[in-house]
This record gives C-alpha cells, sequence and structure tokens, in this order.
C-alpha cells in the first residue's frame, strides 16, 4: 500500500475575497467578482493546490435570510467565475451569530483542523486567505499560514501586518491573483 504525500491547500473567504463584500449579501444579483478572482482559482487549482471554501454567514442565524440564499449566492458567484464543477474541495458555512466553543464559526479552526485531518494537508503548506481578522485568527488558530486580501497592500504582496488575535503575521496582498501568484512561486516554508 501506497501512502499519499502531504497536500497542499488554501482555504478561501467569501465576502471581500472572492467577490467584492456586500453587507448580508444574500441576493444573487449582487455578486460581483473581484478583479482575478478566476484566473487564482484556475492557477492554483492547476498548479495542485486543493481549494476549500470557508465563508461565515451570520445573516442566516440573524433570521435576515435563509440557507438556501447562500446556495444561490454562491451558484451565482460560481457561474460568474466560470469555474469547473469540482473545484472547490468542499464548503463550509458557519451560521451562528457569535463565536461558539465548538463551533464552526471563524476565527474557530475547526474546519481547517477537520480538512486538514480528512485530507491529510501539509500545514506548512496550507493557507487562510481573507479580508478579515476573523480569518487570519482562523489560520492562527490551526497552525496554518494567513494572508490577508487588502486593496491597501501593495502591488508585489509583501506588506505584513500583526493579526488582531495575534499569533503572528499576515501577508497581504492586493488580490487573490497577486496572493495565488506569490504562493506558487514562494519557497517552501518549514
Amino acid at each position: 500500500m501506497t501512502q499519499s504525500h502531504p497536500k497542499k491547500a488554501v482555504f478561501l473567504d467569501r465576502d471581500g475575497t472572492l467577490i467584492e463584500a456586500v453587507h448580508y449579501l444574500h441576493n444573487p444579483d449582487l455578486v460581483v467578482p473581484r478583479p482575478g478572482s478566476a484566473q487564482a482559482l484556475r492557477e492554483l487549482s492547476e498548479d495542485g493546490w486543493m481549494l476549500f471554501l470557508f465563508t461565515n454567514q451570520a445573516g442566516v442565524g440573524h433570521g435576515i435570510f435563509t440557507p438556501q440564499d447562500v446556495h444561490r449566492v454562491n451558484a451565482r458567484m460560481f457561474a460568474l467565475l466560470g469555474l469547473p464543477p469540482g473545484i472547490i474541495t468542499e464548503t463550509c458555512i458557519p451560521t451562528e451569530t457569535g463565536f461558539q466553543p465548538g463551533g464552526y464559526r471563524k476565527p474557530s479552526p475547526r474546519f481547517i483542523l477537520e480538512m486538514s485531518e480528512k485530507w491529510r494537508l501539509d500545514k506548512t503548506q496550507t493557507w487562510m486567505v481573507g479580508d478579515s481578522p476573523v480569518d487570519w485568527g482562523a489560520a492562527f488558530n490551526a497552525g496554518v499560514r494567513a494572508a490577508a486580501i487588502s486593496s491597501t497592500a501593495p502591488a508585489q504582496g509583501m506588506a505584513s501586518f500583526e493579526n488582531a488575535f495575534g499569533g503572528g503575521s499576515v501577508i497581504a496582498y492586493p488580490d487573490l491573483l497577486a496572493f495565488a501568484r506569490g504562493i506558487m512561486r514562494a519557497p517552501r516554508a518549514e
């Protein structure tokens, strides 16, 4: 029996990372992909990165919209990005309205840890990328690398800053494509 090698992975926030952020987005007509997102996901996938969608959706827990609304928004996002079926390995949509011990809502590392074990991910080559401190907090809590998508990041993507949750620095990129190209050419972390 052969054992598979640990895999590299990217956990992706949705709003503000893959698509433009809209407060409590539940209308598929308001989905606008962020520039470079589709190309970034294609390049990462072609380079052998496993992709996971990890998006907090407290609007469901607050009763503002339904889980079906979230799925319709996601379907519209995938259609607009022109992504092939199966490019996202697994999806986690926490609907809790606040952090709950043992829950999935970021900054909880639960989804990342479960997927790391299930898919045998190499934590030195696993990233959580998003536009919010809760995204980076989930990364640090899971022991993986953190990246920020920020329109104020320099084009070369090498700005870093301290995460509000502690745990280390976050590398900032102006968009997902800059992030993807940055990690694909970066030396492996030890």
